[in-house]
């Protein structure tokens, strides 16, 4: 299953039996991040700032003073439901008077995140192998070319007397083919080589 992040942040705006519900997505690339981003845009004058995230396999939710299970999890809930991660969801509340009830929070905090997920611009999140190699000074413009057209990132570069070693961060669907035009191109001798971290 594909997952997607956020091209950049987006929110949304809600008013439920009175109460106003304001919807905050951002991608996140750490836990301090995410804990920075929650602190600088958290309302201090709303009634509750709930909030969820998620960074692959580590998640964190917080319902704010709303009952237990009705504002943190159903956001997370919404994150994943979009097969969303490297994201954050801030939902800022401020009570309107009338109490919605169990469902009726779960559903104005999971669903608001969900409809606001739905609306903002979403990217694949394409999975990336790390790698090395050296090559020749003349091969080099050639392979840079290539690696341009594939969309593979240059993590480390250094050069010596004979050439350039590199590492890459490579899109795991063209690492093969990669590896393969590489030995093409310098008649076997040269190998990218996966870096297991």
């Amino acid at each position: 299953m594909m997952s997607y992040t956020l091209a950049e942040p987006y929110q949304s705006y809600e008013e439920i039996k009175k109460s106003r519900f304001m919807v905050y997505v951002a991608p996140i690339n750490s836990i301090q991040q995410a804990q920075n981003i929650i602190a600088n845009k958290s309302d201090h004058t709303a009634t509750h700032n709930c909030w969820a995230w998620k960074l692959g396999q580590q998640y964190r939710f917080n319902d704010d003073g709303e009952p237990t299970g009705t504002a943190g999890k159903p956001i997370l809930n919404a994150i994943e439901g979009q097969h969303c991660d490297n994201v954050l969801a801030i939902v800022t509340r401020w009570f309107g008077g009338i109490k919605l009830g169990t469902g009726g929070l779960s559903r104005a905090y999971g669903g608001g995140t969900a409809r606001c997920l739905q609306q903002a611009p979403l990217i694949a999140i394409v999975p990336h192998l790390c790698c090395e190699l050296h090559c020749y000074y003349n091969e080099w413009p050639i392979l840079e070319n290539k690696l341009h057209t594939l969309d593979a990132i240059i993590l480390n570069q250094t050069y010596d007397a004979e050439g350039t070693a590199l590492r890459l961060s490579v899109p795991q669907q063209t690492f093969e083919f990669l590896q393969q035009w590489i030995n093409n191109l310098t008649r076997g001798r040269v190998c990218l080589k996966k870096i297991i971290n």
